[in-house]
């Protein structure tokens, strides 16, 4: 039998923080292997709010810590990735029922000093009876601030994490679940099973535990190893409407039971409205919102716009648990958002990660390497941190400018309708020219499989971006699955059925 390949880093989970930790060690020029039983960003880093922020609740629980980490990592993201990321004002109205004016402007105030701003815009008082994004307002709302934060596509920013990975040595193996591990005193054996229940072993210097939700089942039933932390699950869900307003302003509103909810512009023509924090001891596979929870963010929305909104309003809805780290919080809101990174080197190391949140993912994965390196004995070379100035693929642009970008791959390609030629350089960037290639007219991207999804794409997306199924395609790498019809969506997810074999092919490819 051919002896297993052994791996620096077995990376178990292909969330956010399991591929931004593959991307750091892939960097360093360790050799990485990151399997994930599902599709990349298949649950909680594709259900978040899509928010890269600082997160301005938390400084009414006294996270300053967090807080202040995130506004350092908010224009590192913001630079890496100008495609899938970009600024974002908010506009908080002013209910005197709820906060007092002083205690926003403070927070407001250490929102803006924390952490320096290159080029994000500090808060200030509005009126809003005078600012456009208060003509959407019910009447009584006369006073707000407004701030800077910034949006993401939870999603890409996950496969592009895997792709730098892979373009910089990992193998990333999706659909392929850890099934069991053995521990010896340097080396870990992992047997993985793919979607067809193929089996394969491969060995380990450590492994990373990065499986989110299921990061203290992984502990105890594949690892065998006692977890020195408790998680607790927390469930976000949020709602998506047609669009409540024309302006390019985003909302945060305080609530009576002291949660806030976001108001986000979204695709264009619709409305991103969550997000809600309850308990939940449900079915991790299976998570969706419950109608209470629809209930409690139309009610909160319709405090506040003048078009009041139903559950019958909802267009879509998703849901995902966040598994944060127990702290004494009675209340599920409360419960501290950052993350504990726990090693144990008794043998073979295990690192396993608890908690986190998309903003700080990078900072969790820099710290991840920063404790695990040592008990690699790894050369003080890899030991250097790079990802802070790097930026992610499709992302280096001069000046990290994407509007002269887009303007540019508009004018290159005169052919391309201007709606598709703006999908695709926000959604790949500079890898944009990976799908047009030598192309001439639309024809020359392969056949029309929905209104503007051509052949090209859904191959590149396949090829080089782990998709396998319709839904991969619609929902995670894409969000077209809100602008097409069901046949549409339907013929997509056919073309992916009948290419399915290459994507396999691809897929074994990655271990070797």
């Amino acid at each position: 039998m051919e002896e297993a390949r052994i791996y620096d880093l077995v990376v178990i989970g292909g969330g956010i923080n399991g591929c931004g930790i593959a991307r750091d060690a892939a960097g360093r020029g360790l050799s990485v292997l990151l399997c994930e039983k599902d599709d990349l960003a298949a649950h909680t880093s594709s259900a978040s709010t899509k928010l890269i922020h600082g997160g301005l609740r938390y400084l009414e629980y006294y996270e300053f810590g967090l807080v202040r980490k995130a506004l350092q990592e908010r224009e590192i993201l913001l630079r890496a990735a100008p495609h899938i990321m970009w600024p974002l004002r908010f506009i908080m109205p002013h209910d005197a029922s709820m906060r007092p004016a002083w205690m926003i402007r403070l927070g407001l105030f250490l929102y803006d000093h924390l952490a320096s701003r290159a080029f994000l815009k500090g808060s200030a008082g509005i009126d809003l009876r005078r600012h456009p994004a208060g003509s959407v307002l019910r009447p009584g709302f006369a006073k707000g601030f407004e701030y800077s934060d910034g949006w993401v596509d939870d999603a890409r920013l996950v496969v592009l994490c895997a792709l730098d990975a892979r373009l910089r040595g990992a193998a990333i193996q999706t659909r392929t679940r850890c099934v069991g591990a053995r521990r010896g005193p340097q080396t870990w054996t992992v047997e993985l099973e793919d979607a067809l229940g193929m089996r394969s072993v491969v060995r380990a210097r450590s492994i990373v535990n990065a499986a989110g939700p299921w990061v203290a089942d992984l502990l105890g039933h594949q690892l065998k190893t006692s977890a020195e932390h408790t998680i607790r699950l927390v469930k976000g869900s949020h709602i998506v409407v047609r669009k409540l307003f024309d302006h390019p302003f985003a909302y945060i509103f305080q609530n009576p039971d002291k949660r806030i909810i976001f108001a986000i512009p979204y695709e264009g023509d619709f409305t991103l409205i969550g997000t809600t924090d309850i308990e939940y001891g449900g079915d991790r596979n299976r998570i969706t919102i419950d109608p209470a929870e629809t209930e409690y963010l139309c009610a909160m929305a319709n405090r506040y716009f003048q078009q009041g909104i139903a559950p019958a309003d909802v267009v879509r809805s998703y849901a995902g648990v966040r598994a944060l780290l127990e702290d004494d919080a009675a209340d599920a809101a409360a419960v501290t958002r950052d993350y504990w990174l726990e090693l144990n080197q008794s043998a073979a190391p295990v690192l396993s990660v608890y908690g986190g949140k998309i903003t700080t993912f990078r900072r969790l994965a820099e710290e991840a390497m920063d404790l695990l390196l040592p008990a690699l004995n790894a050369p003080m070379a890899a030991r250097r941190h790079w990802t802070a100035a790097a930026p992610l693929p499709g992302g280096d642009m001069p000046e990290s400018d994407f509007a002269s970008f887009a303007h540019d791959l508009a004018a290159r390609h005169p052919w391309l309708p201007q709606a598709l030629v703006g999908r695709y350089a926000r959604a790949y960037g500079t890898r944009a020219a990976q799908i047009i290639g030598q192309a001439r007219a639309r024809s020359d991207l392969g056949a029309e499989i929905a209104p503007g999804v051509f052949e090209r794409e859904l191959i590149y997306l396949r090829e080089h971006e782990w998709a396998q199924t319709g839904e991969d395609v619609l929902w995670r790498r894409t969000k077209l699955g809100l602008h097409l019809d069901a046949p549409a969506r339907d013929a997509i997810t056919q073309w992916m059925q009948d290419h399915a074999g290459a994507a396999s092919a691809l897929a074994r490819h990655e271990v070797g």
